[in-house]
């Protein structure tokens, strides 16, 4: 059987989450809940495998190995594995200058 790990949201994400859903809900609230049963399934289905995301790239090139991420539509989903834990830290629209934010967020 396999292991199975606990998907933890952090505050962040939780906002960045909150925030997009409140965006698209602007024009269509249809669309908006898709998308947010969209991202939540990608990261609930993490329990079962969650080195299927790839590292960061824009963190690998800082040395930085730890966080992995998997792309949603126009979002980054980033999180890190921890013990039993998965724990989601940032979802990022893929359009923006992503190193910027997540250096500045990364490095508090």
């Amino acid at each position: 059987m396999k292991r199975k790990f606990e998907v933890v949201w952090s505050e962040t994400a939780e906002n960045d989450l909150i925030d997009i859903i409140e965006y698209i809900s602007r024009d269509n609230q249809f669309n908006a809940l898709k998308i947010f049963r969209k991202i939540k399934n990608k990261a609930n289905g993490l329990n079962l495998s969650p080195q299927r995301g790839r590292i960061v790239p824009e963190l690998q090139e800082q040395g930085i190995t730890q966080y992995r991420e998997l792309i949603v539509s126009h979002w980054r989903l980033m999180y890190r594995v921890a013990e039993k834990n998965i724990y989601i830290v940032s979802l990022l629209d893929a359009r923006q200058n992503v190193e910027d934010i997540l250096l500045k967020r990364l490095t508090k």
